[in-house]
């Protein structure tokens, strides 16, 4: 595992503005699971980064038919999470002028981005998996203190987080971050 960052094409530059730009809300989660992607997995592919980096993008955008977590794990929500999420993307990489199977290898590994599935999709889940337990507990601990979820549902995505990770030695790595995340909820 090198912590040397990877170098960024123009495309991952220009994506890492429209994501910065676009979703002010988490947009420091998308970053940061691109840097852990690039430490996991230095010099993955442009279309795996891009993944990993845009994920969320549906989040974004709120509209009629954004899917809302109800803080349960629910697998329609997540799928219908992701595939909104490919979708956008996959927009907005067209108006890159991006290549047709570039968008659509994209757009894939968007999809599954919750699952994993084959060694590229593991690896965009499990860069998620760790920027959420890296960055997004203390948003997560105030969604348990202001009541928005119970800390029941909190703890739940905690160790979903760590639990869905398919790399061994990657969930290893994340096992003391989902320990601290349960250990701050249960201390609060």
């Amino acid at each position: 595992m090198s912590d040397a960052p990877m170098p960024d094409t123009p495309l991952i530059e220009t994506t890492t503005k429209w994501v910065l730009d676009t979703y002010t809300y988490n947009s420091l989660h998308m970053v940061n699971s691109l840097e852990w992607l690039d430490r996991i997995a230095p010099g993955s592919p442009e279309a795996v980064r891009l993944a990993t980096l845009t994920h969320d993008m549906e989040r974004a955008f709120p509209g009629p038919d954004q899917p809302l977590w109800n803080g349960d794990e629910d697998y329609a929500y997540y799928v219908a999470h992701s595939n909104r999420s490919a979708r956008i993307v996959g927009e907005w990489l067209r108006g890159q002028e991006c290549a047709p199977p570039f968008i659509h290898q994209v757009e894939e590994l968007i999809k599954v981005h919750e699952f994993g599935g084959w060694p590229e999709a593991d690896l965009v889940q499990a860069a998620d998996s760790l920027s959420f337990l890296d960055v997004n507990v203390d948003l997560f601990l105030g969604f348990a203190k202001t009541g928005k979820y119970r800390p029941g549902q909190v703890k739940a995505k905690f160790v979903y987080s760590h639990d869905r990770i398919r790399i061994p030695w990657v969930q290893e790595l994340a096992k003391p971050m989902m320990d601290r995340a349960i250990e701050r909820l249960e201390v609060r």
